[in-house]
């Protein structure tokens, strides 16, 4: 991989792990998910009016990235309700290196050598280790079910887009209209919370929004590194961000275990890297 790439895919990172933690502060977390979403459409919706369509052969893995993405809001709110942000957020994004590896080895034939599976095993200990009480005593299996859960979807949206994206012959088109059909995403959350929108003051629309704005901008730039690297390593590399996210958690919402959880984001940020500096 190339410096430039490895540099937007970190950047990437960060970002995602930013917009993660603007949902976990939140009140009402499927709600502001919601705001996420509508924080898509709205400069989207401008970008496809601009821009030319993407091939035609991308559009069903559009259509398909945005069933998943579905699954992946409400299995990331319905985590983030049981569970804290440097628990949930290593867990999810620690196994996706692992299973987008695997779909891509059975999709596209990109094979791993052997460091990228010694950087997917010290994830799994990392995993085990951010996860220890909840395997433990049993406490938090919801939490640890709906982070997998969002993992699981992760990885199938980012080989679905990774295939969508090489498809197109227009990164900017591609990332436009997927971002524009989180209409349908934000719409079903508008209408179950319609009550609760009604009500909500300006700052946390502002903030909703604003969260999707990074989202949204996040998964742009990973999209244009699947571009130019395989799957696998740009997914990795990309997974930094739960070092990120557990530095936000232990100091800006005083979340507890520190030692244990920044031990564990560290252990699964050298997994990744291994990942990453393989391919």
């Amino acid at each position: 991989m190339s410096p430039f790439v490895i540099a937007i895919t970190l950047s990437a990172a960060v970002l995602h792990a930013v917009w993660n933690a603007i949902v976990k502060t939140a009140v009402d977390r499927t709600t502001t998910l919601g705001l996420v979403a509508f924080g898509h459409v709205l400069p989207a919706t401008v970008m496809v009016l601009l821009l030319p369509l993407p091939n035609a052969e991308s559009f069903f893995y559009i259509l398909l990235s945005t069933v998943v993405h579905f699954g992946y809001f409400f299995m990331l709110g319905k985590a983030y309700q049981h569970g804290d942000l440097s628990v949930v957020y290593p867990i999810a994004r620690g196994i996706v290196p692992a299973l987008v590896s695997l779909w891509a080895l059975i999709l596209l034939g990109e094979v791993l050598p052997a460091q990228a599976w010694i950087g997917i095993a010290v994830i799994a200990l990392g995993i085990q280790l951010s996860s220890w009480k909840v395997l433990r005593s049993g406490v938090g299996k919801a939490a640890l079910g709906f982070a997998v859960g969002t993992g699981f979807c992760i990885s199938i949206y980012s080989v679905v887009d990774g295939i969508g994206v090489r498809l197109s012959g227009n990164t900017l088109s591609y990332w436009a209209w997927g971002a524009f059909l989180h209409i349908f995403i934000a719409g079903f959350i508008g209408l179950r919370k319609r009550a609760t929108l009604a009500a909500l003051p300006l700052r946390v629309w502002a903030l909703g929004i604003a969260g999707g704005l990074v989202s949204m901008t996040a998964y742009g730039l990973v999209l244009y590194a699947k571009n130019f690297a395989p799957l696998g390593a740009v997914s990795a590399l990309r997974e930094t961000s739960v070092i990120f996210a557990a530095l936000i958690g232990l100091v800006f919402l005083r979340e507890g275990n520190w030692k244990r959880r920044l031990g564990a984001a560290v252990l699964m940020a050298m997994g990744v890297a291994l990942i990453g500096t393989s391919a």
